[in-house]
């Protein structure tokens, strides 16, 4: 599903990743990051997709909102993970959204 945005400006954090083989968990922890991250002050949506990449982009009213969620203690816990057990490779993208336009039928 395409999230629903207010008008600009907001910022997006895109994850890009290459997972390890094997699922250890990962469907369940992301999940709940989801979920966590939906609790958030400041979260405005996300949206994700998974082929041999994986892209999640998350939308945010501030900077500092992503900071806080950075910061979350169990989002944290659920980064270190990350690097220790399910990706061989991820890049964090931080943008302000100046400008939107879209198409819907």
């Amino acid at each position: 599903m395409i999230a629903q945005t207010p008008q600009p400006p907001y910022y997006a954090v895109i994850f890009t990743s290459l997972r390890t083989n094997g699922e250890n968990d990962y469907l369940k922890m992301s999940d709940k990051m989801v979920t966590l991250a939906k609790e958030q002050e400041g979260f405005l949506g996300i949206e994700s997709a998974r082929s041999e990449v994986g892209i999640t982009v998350s939308y945010w009213q501030s900077l500092e909102a992503i900071t806080k969620w950075k910061n979350n203690i169990e989002h944290s816990e659920a980064r270190k993970k990350g690097r220790e057990i399910w990706y061989q490779q991820f890049k964090v993208r931080i943008c302000k959204i100046e400008r939107v336009y879209g198409f819907e039928k």
